[in-house]
């Protein structure tokens, strides 16, 4: 008897401890993300599910994550962080690491075990390539084309965007550097595993300019990765980059007459970062969510959305068909050996060191 109401006072004890720390909660929390497909993907993989699960959470999505650095930077300066949760590409997370604008974590702390057992941290592996930086999807950027535009010679080659005789008409590349200056240096004969030498000197910077210079008056610049698919969808391109998500739901979901070029498609990451300074209620829910949005199902349920792998190697199995088209996904994603025959691996630390002073120089090149 004496037993039983100690068990009992337990349990009481460890409900009412379970009581306060859900009011220790904040129920609303805001979510950075990129909008779009990708986005709608997270809302239907995470937020959703955790919605269900907790009623009283209100999410609000902010599209800005092409500048969460920046933003995040005037956040910190002003002392008023009003993000919560913010999905950024991994040398963004780097970034901001190293300014001390996300927070540390320990992986097999924050992070939900394997479905399998596995320990996140072996999980994950690799993927974690900062201890700020929550490994979510591995994608790429590459190129979409019109098959109707190209003729009876479909482009095998990702140089095939400087050949201007033998596909003309516009193409789109994103407005900053980055993916843009490794093709023009592969494009003009650099070694793949040269490029990064060869972009950290002047002189390699100029030469990938002076290329890129040969298709300047071709190019649509693009900020969103809506972009690209748009313009393909009206024809108003030839060929142009995006992250294989948006080419797959143009050529897929919308049935246009878009295909992928694979070749050097730049294999990234993404994932999410937790802003340094948010209060204890805030963080707490943060963490609770990225628990939940972070295991292994619903990093496999994401794949369902959209053509992205999940970050984590006990996801991968349970890659299944798309959930509403009904298809296979595997073949879709930029990890299959099908489309992985010619690969860039983007260099994160890379981009960490040299991001800014390169902006300044490619946005300078721009207004000539």
């Amino acid at each position: 008897m004496k037993l039983t109401k100690t068990l009992l006072a337990s349990t009481a004890l460890t409900v009412a401890a379970g009581a306060v720390a859900a009011q220790d909660m904040a129920n609303d929390m805001t979510l950075v993300s990129w909008g779009g497909a990708y986005q709608a993907s997270q809302q239907k993989a995470y937020v959703e599910p955790y919605q269900e699960a907790n009623p009283d959470v209100n999410v609000v999505w902010d599209e800005s994550s092409a500048e969460a650095v920046a933003k995040l930077r005037a956040m910190n300066e002003a002392g008023n962080i009003t993000w919560d949760l913010v999905d950024v590409v991994a040398s963004d997370a780097i970034r901001l690491c190293d300014e001390g604008l996300a927070m540390e974590y320990d992986p097999d702390e924050l992070l939900a075990e394997g479905d399998d057992g596995t320990a996140a941290s072996d999980d994950f592996g690799d993927l974690i390539v900062s201890d700020c930086f929550i490994p979510q999807i591995v994608y790429s950027t590459t190129f979409g084309y019109r098959t109707d535009m190209v003729g009876d010679t479909p482009p095998t080659s990702v140089c095939a965007v400087f050949d201007t005789e033998a596909y003309p008409g516009k193409r789109a590349l994103e407005k900053r550097p980055i993916n843009n200056m490794e093709w023009a240096l592969l494009c003009d004969g650099v070694a793949k595993d040269e490029v990064y030498d060869v972009l950290a000197t002047p002189e390699g910077q100029d030469q990938a300019l002076a290329k890129l210079d040969t298709i300047k008056d071709d190019v649509i610049w693009w900020s969103a990765g809506a972009d690209t698919p748009q313009l393909l969808a009206d024809g108003e391109i030839v060929m142009g980059s995006t992250y294989n998500g948006r080419l797959f739901s143009v050529i897929e979901e919308q049935d246009q007459p878009v295909a992928m070029l694979w070749d050097a498609q730049v294999f990234d990451l993404d994932g999410w970062i937790i802003p340094a300074g948010l209060s204890d209620e805030r963080l707490a829910r943060v963490k609770d969510f990225v628990k939940f949005a972070t295991d292994t199902q619903r990093l496999a349920d994401q794949a369902k959305y959209i053509s992205y792998g999940p970050a984590r190697a006990s996801s991968a199995p349970l890659v299944g068909q798309h959930a509403e088209l009904g298809i296979e996904m595997a073949p879709h994603m930029p990890t299959d050996p099908n489309n992985a025959q010619n690969t860039f691996l983007y260099n994160y630390e890379f981009w960490a060191d040299y991001r800014d002073d390169i902006d300044a120089k490619f946005q300078s090149w721009l207004a000539q």
